[in-house]
């Protein structure tokens, strides 16, 4: 019988190992799409590189400004390495599905690579123009945020104000190189005008708060993202601090000092301080003038308050060369001095009592004053007419003396103070007299009642000329500020001799 065959292999022969077809499968496995593996027939290692590759699509498109997630890419790397690695391995025994041509398949390996790189650089730059975008967005953003603040009060607005300013910095200091950069100055210039809009308004107190604020923007923004906005509100915060100090101070108002020492303490050599010390000159010569006017109490008044606060302006701003300090002198003076005119005024007006008052203080302040014998005068008519209101109805003059013998007696115990108005004007005091005493209010009922009328005693008494006219007495008792006064009116008539009787019941009488 002829011989049997020799018995077959249990497998197939091993392939022997090719190391280039092993850096071609491991290259075509780098493409991402897992070529190395349908070279071999691994189809479902084909379908996991497929899949990674779809994830990481899914995880990338469309390109934002975040990117891919940095474990996306460090997953998919590691998978793509694992990938060429393993096919290496597995085409250095396997043979391929057709026949091998391993320089073909090494070189398409090769040219594949440039479909991750192609992409990647693809993604970049999508990437690089997502932010882009994304910039240009947020610059939109903050540009409406502004446009929509200048429609607020900048109280209101300004912390809208200063989120849009971090915007700002944001993009032109962290993303100088953007197109989004490019354009943050001139959302800047709008930001300024936006912001210092009351001072184009002429709004001038309304605009120092946000000129003030703009002056703080450096703090925050490069001096050199600025530029010449830097000092943009500089000369215009000088400007308002001098227009909306002068239209307080015009309308008589306090914060007008503090309007001008901000001026003079931060724009101390701008065109707009060398305005104030002719605009506080002005305002007391406006006042000095208005005391010979309709409201001369008003304009005195107005005189002290001005030279308290042009001292305490004088005192807080400097005053290199004293001019403040001198017009605030000028204008105590001159109010002092206009304190005769609101006298008169007060005492034209029926205010005796503030009349009184202002005209004693005159006299006392101003002892070689033209006027100070009138006001002596005045203010003893007005205390006369706050008893007897019928004798300030006409201002006194400075005259003395009459043809007509008017004698007053003092029949009280205490010191007293006789005042009398009328053609002329004047007072003296009488002592109290020794022995005499306060009458009971039944004794002056009786038809008999006589006061200084006993011929025994000696009563203080004081001889006084008055003219022909009607004469307003008043006796008040010195010492006693509580005690009612008592008053008389005598029409003096020429032929006679008359006589004054001053004493005291419950209250001052006379007789």
């Amino acid at each position: 019988m002829p011989p049997s065959p020799p018995p077959l292999p249990a497998s197939p022969p091993p392939v022997p190992p090719d190391a280039w077809r092993a850096a071609a499968v491991a290259l075509l496995n780098l493409s991402g799409l897992g070529l190395g593996y349908a070279l071999l027939r691994r189809r479902l290692l084909v379908a996991l590189c497929w899949a990674a590759t779809g994830a990481l699509l899914l995880f990338a498109l469309p390109a934002d400004a975040d990117g891919v997630p940095g474990a996306a890419l460090a997953g998919y790397a590691v998978l793509l390495s694992a990938a060429a690695v393993h096919g290496g391995f597995a085409g250095l025994r396997t043979r391929p599905v057709r026949p091998p041509r391993t320089p073909l398949a090494l070189l398409l390996g090769v040219l594949l690579l440039a479909v991750p790189a192609g992409g990647a650089l693809w993604y970049e730059d999508a990437r690089d123009e997502a932010v882009e975008q994304a910039l240009l967005g947020r610059l939109e953003r903050a540009d409406d945020l502004v446009a929509k603040s200048g429609r607020q009060a900048f109280t209101a607005a300004v912390s809208d104000y200063r989120t849009a300013l971090e915007v700002y910095r944001d993009i032109a200091v962290d993303h100088s190189g953007s197109r989004a950069a490019g354009k943050v100055p001139g959302s800047l210039r709008t930001y300024y005008t936006t912001v210092g809009a009351a001072y184009g308004h002429q709004e001038y107190c309304e605009a120092v708060e946000p000129l003030k604020y703009l002056r703080t923007v450096p703090r925050t923004m490069p001096r050199e993202r600025l530029g010449s906005l830097a000092r943009w509100p500089d000369e215009r915060l000088a400007t308002s601090l001098y227009e909306c100090g002068a239209e307080r101070l015009a309308a008589g108002e306090a914060d007008w000092v503090t309007r001008f020492g901000d001026l003079l303490d931060t724009f101390p050599r701008s065109g707009a301080a060398a305005e104030v010390v002719p605009a506080v000159d002005s305002a007391v010569k406006k006042a000095e003038k208005a005391v010979g006017g309709d409201e001369p109490c008003g304009a005195v008044e107005r005189l002290r308050t001005l030279g308290t606060r042009i001292g305490d302006l004088s005192g807080a701003a400097g005053d290199a060369d004293g001019g403040l300090a001198k017009i605030a002198s000028r204008a105590g003076r001159s109010g002092d001095a206009g304190a005769y005119a609101c006298g008169v005024d007060q005492y034209r007006d029926g205010d005796f009592g503030a009349a009184q008052e202002t005209m004693e203080k005159f006299a006392a302040d101003h002892r070689h004053h033209k006027n100070r014998g009138r006001a002596q005068k005045i203010a003893i008519a007005a205390e006369v007419a706050r008893t007897l209101p019928a004798a300030g109805r006409k201002l006194p003059t400075t005259a003395t003396g009459g043809s007509i013998s008017v004698t007053v007696k003092n029949d009280s115990p205490d010191d007293i103070t006789v005042l009398y108005t009328g053609p002329v004007t004047g007072s003296f005091t009488l002592k109290g007299c020794g022995g005499c005493k306060a009458y009971s209010l039944a004794d002056t009922l009786f038809s008999g009642f006589r006061p200084c009328n006993d011929s025994g005693r000696h009563y203080p008494q004081r001889t006084i000329g008055l003219p022909v006219g009607t004469t307003y007495f008043v006796h008040k008792p010195n010492g006693d500020s509580t005690a009612t006064p008592a008053s008389d009116t005598a029409r003096l008539r020429p032929g006679y001799l008359y006589t004054e009787c001053a004493y005291s019941t419950q209250r001052l009488g006379s007789g």
